[in-house]
This record gives structure tokens, C-alpha cells and sequence, in this order.
């Protein structure tokens, strides 16, 4: 496979007022190196704050990256103009977290759908009902042509993320950002909003990329899975290979997060890490994960930030207590 989206050293800034006359740049994500093969489902994990929504917008021209390269089949992102980027916007496309304000409260169901094909005139306009009453079945709101009609507000939350996911899908993108799609919905259908998305994606080859806090949905869903923290990757490896083996502590500190559905093992003692991330505009000298770590190295941790290096057995991560794999 060849990689459909590689990210090369992105960083990206956001200017924070100081003052009236002033502004200093805060750094929401610092140099991460990504790649997506094409028709691979990778998952992008962390705490709020971590980054790993602001990288996803990034990978779709939403915020410009401060430095480094995004490319799309092999084109810088942020060099396209014109018709290059209107068919850039046509082959990558994304499902927002809150389906209550991303879908306009003015405008029908009918209407929604059917935008992202007016925007980009790839159909005539006798077509376009069919390819939104098709494009509703495929997200299993049936029948279709009786919620066409309808405003978002008399829609349950599941069912204004399944047009969201509808109107992404229209346009039968190559790409598709999930950011955190069920976090803004009742738990009743959280699994049908993943197992829909995860049947879309294998289904039409989507390269796909999730972003998501839930470790666990993510092992179950993604080829790959990132690992982020106060805006870098710490770690990253096959989905599999990361939950059974994790490396660095943060990764570990998120497993043992995730609830145990067994009840023999949940009186188990399990490691829990105190304190807060750090916030970008002050983040620590050295390993910014340092004043959370339970296994920090005194005299190296706090003055040398790891690098993300390739590790043993697959994989990388970024942590001093992790050696590097032997080259050749």
C-alpha cells in the first residue's frame, strides 16, 4: 500500500492575546509525523487538550499547519488553489463532534444532505434527491423519504450524526476525519454510530482517520492507533500490538482507564495517573509527561524531551526507559 496521507514535522500555532497590544504564539501541536495507507483505519487517542483534534483539522486545510508538510496523494496541502483544492475538498471530508450545531437548524434534512453536490456541481440537479435518499439508507435512516422533510431539531442525536455522516459520505470521499463522532450522543447509540462507520470504511475502501479519547472503541475499530499527549505522538503502533504491549507510560495510564467489563477484575488495584496535563503555552522542560510520570527518570526526563524512535518488536515511541531498534 501507499501512503494517502503523510504528515511531515506538522506543527501548528494558535496566537493567544497578551495584553491589548500584544499576541504570542501557543504551540497546539508540535512536530508529528504521521502517514495513512490507503483503505487503513488509524485512531489518533488522548485526553482533552492533548492535540489530537486540532492535527485532524489539519489534515483537511481546517487550520493551517505553522510548519511542516501535509500530503494528499502525494500533493502539499497547503499549495493547492483553485480547482486542485476544490477536488482536494471533494475527496476528504469529515463528521463534527456535536451534530447539534454542525448541521444548520434553518435548513431540511433534504437540503443538508444535498449541499456538499450543489457546492461542488458533480450532479445535475434532477439527481440530486436520489443520490440523498440513497445516501440516507446507506446510513440506515429508512425510510429516507420520510425524514427529507424534516429540521434537525425534531431528529434524535444518533440520528443527526447519521446525516452528518450522510452528507460526508455523499460525495463518495477517498478520505473521511472522524472527530470524536459519539462523544455528543446517549449511549444507546454509541456501538451503531461506530459499527456504521466501521462498515463504511471497509465497505468503500475510506482511508480513514478517528479521533476519539476512548482507547477502547479505538482498538476495536482501528488498524492503528496514535497516541497523543500536550501536542505530540508518544506513541504509535498496530492496534493490537498497543493494547496487549504498551510502551510508554501514558499509553499504559490510558488502558488501565478504560472500564473493566469483568467483574472479578475490577477489584484489582490498578495505576492511575494524578495530576493534569500541562498547558501548551507552559508546558515543562524536557518530557512534558514528566510531572504525571510514576516511572520518570531523574537528571534526563526533566531536561531531554525523547524523540519518537522506532522500538522493538513494531512500532514507535517516545520515551527514554524504551530503546531504539537496532538499525539494518
Amino acid at each position: 500500500m501507499t501512503a494517502l496521507v503523510q504528515l511531515e514535522n506538522v506543527s501548528v500555532d494558535f496566537h493567544v492575546r497578551r495584553g491589548f497590544f500584544s499576541t504570542t504564539a501557543v504551540r497546539a501541536v508540535r512536530d508529528v509525523s504521521l502517514s495513512l495507507e490507503r483503505g487503513e483505519h488509524a485512531a489518533v487517542v488522548g485526553e482533552s487538550g492533548s492535540g489530537k483534534t486540532t492535527l485532524g483539522r489539519a489534515t483537511l486545510r481546517l487550520i493551517a499547519a505553522a510548519a511542516g508538510r501535509v500530503l494528499f496523494d502525494g500533493a502539499d496541502i497547503a499549495t493547492l488553489t483553485g480547482k486542485e483544492l476544490l477536488a482536494f475538498r471533494r475527496r476528504a471530508q469529515v463528521v463534527f463532534q456535536d451534530p447539534y450545531s454542525s448541521l444548520s437548524p434553518y435548513m431540511r434534512v433534504m437540503d443538508l444532505v444535498a449541499e456538499p453536490l450543489v457546492v461542488h456541481g458533480s450532479v445535475p440537479k434532477s439527481e440530486r434527491e436520489g443520490r440523498v435518499l440513497a445516501a440516507l439508507e446507506a446510513v440506515r435512516l429508512s425510510p429516507a423519504s420520510e425524514l427529507v422533510s424534516r429540521y434537525p431539531h425534531t431528529l434524535s442525536g444518533g440520528q443527526r450524526q447519521r446525516v452528518s455522516i450522510a452528507r460526508a459520505m455523499i460525495l463518495e470521499p477517498d478520505f473521511l476525519v472522524a472527530d470524536e463522532p459519539v462523544s455528543m450522543i446517549d449511549a444507546s447509540s454509541r456501538a451503531e454510530i461506530l459499527a456504521l462507520l466501521r462498515d463504511l470504511q471497509t465497505s468503500r475502501g475510506l482511508t480513514m482517520l478517528s479521533i476519539t479519547h476512548d482507547l477502547a472503541s479505538a482498538r476495536h475499530a482501528a488498524d492503528r492507533i496514535a497516541v497523543m499527549y500536550a501536542g505530540r505522538v508518544v506513541e504509535v503502533a498496530a492496534a493490537r500490538s498497543l493494547v496487549e504491549e504498551p510502551r510508554h507510560p501514558y499509553t499504559r495510564a490510558l488502558l488501565a482507564a478504560v472500564p473493566e467489563p469483568d467483574a472479578a477484575n475490577r477489584l484489582r488495584p490498578r495505576p492511575v495517573v494524578g495530576g493534569e496535563p500541562p498547558s501548551p503555552s507552559d508546558l515543562p522542560s524536557g518530557c512534558a509527561f514528566r510531572t504525571r510520570c510514576p516511572v520518570v527518570i531523574t537528571g534526563l526526563c526533566e531536561v531531554t524531551d525523547p524523540p519518537l524512535v522506532a522500538r522493538a518488536g513494531g512500532g514507535s515511541v517516545a520515551c527514554h526507559l524504551e530503546p531504539a531498534a537496532a538499525a539494518g
